[in-house]
């Protein structure tokens, strides 16, 4: 068989510069793109923040988590990140994450979808409103099946699931350990948010008695499998058991 040429519409003069991998982005919320320039709450701690954007993004739409996300992807790419991740956990009219996964195809990025989650609401001592949570077993069985549609377990594959409960502030333990089976069964990886700021920690001491650290090995957040958002107030205890179990952070 003759050789197939591939035909060079441009060509670059790399001399005296450095070529790098392209960049990977492993925690992103696709949507906070549509809402980047809220007034009130520019100069807001987190969660004063969430509780000012939860009633804008109640109003999302599928169409507007697709477009949010090819905003998003076309700026990764134009900034060299071309694997990247979606931790979407608002569901709001009809929104799926599918929604997101379609238009990342469009643009062709790899992609590595997470289908979050929050099931507690203020009226049960969590963050967010009420009419914003979603029951804990349609999160699973939604999970379950965005897995089985979407999920390639090939390494290096354009699109990959993953299970990711928002919060310990927005999610109950019971679905943190049901996710962690849900993932075990599939061999997907698992996300959430973790120590993000001092308020993070004393809500997870007072509504478990414990610290995040011990919240996530309780639950068996932790592995080769996970990794966490932020880890802003991680303590020595964290940092140990991170490093023995090779759980990676998105800092």
């Amino acid at each position: 068989m003759s050789a197939v040429k591939a035909s060079i519409e441009r060509t670059v003069d790399g001399r005296h510069h450095v070529v790098i991998p392209s960049m990977i982005n492993t925690h992103y919320h696709m949507v906070q793109s549509l809402t980047r320039a809220v007034p009130s709450v520019q100069n807001a701690e987190l969660f004063s923040w969430l509780q000012g954007l939860y009633p804008i993004w109640t109003g999302l739409t599928p169409d507007m988590v697709h477009v949010s996300t090819q905003i998003a992807m076309d700026e990764s790419l134009l900034s060299g990140c071309t694997t990247t991740s979606n931790h979407l956990y608002i569901y709001p009219n009809g929104v799926r994450l599918d929604d997101s996964i379609t238009a990342t195809q469009i643009i062709g990025m790899r992609f590595v979808a997470t289908r979050g989650g929050m099931s507690v609401g203020q009226s049960q001592g969590g963050l967010p409103p009420d009419r914003v949570v979603e029951s804990e077993d349609f999160i699973l069985k939604d999970t379950q099946r965005l897995i089985e549609t979407w999920h390639n377990p090939t390494h290096g594959a354009m699109t990959q699931v993953a299970v990711a409960p928002c919060s310990p502030f927005t999610v109950s333990q019971d679905l943190m350990r049901e996710s962690a089976k849900l993932a075990c069964h599939y061999q997907t990886r698992m996300h959430t948010h973790l120590t993000e700021n001092d308020h993070n920690l004393a809500y997870t001491q007072e509504k478990f008695n414990c610290t995040p650290t011990q919240y996530v090995q309780d639950l068996g957040w932790f592995g080769s499998d996970v990794w966490h958002a932020h880890c802003v107030r991680l303590d020595d205890e964290g940092i140990s058991l991170f490093a023995a179990t090779r759980t990676s952070i998105a800092h």
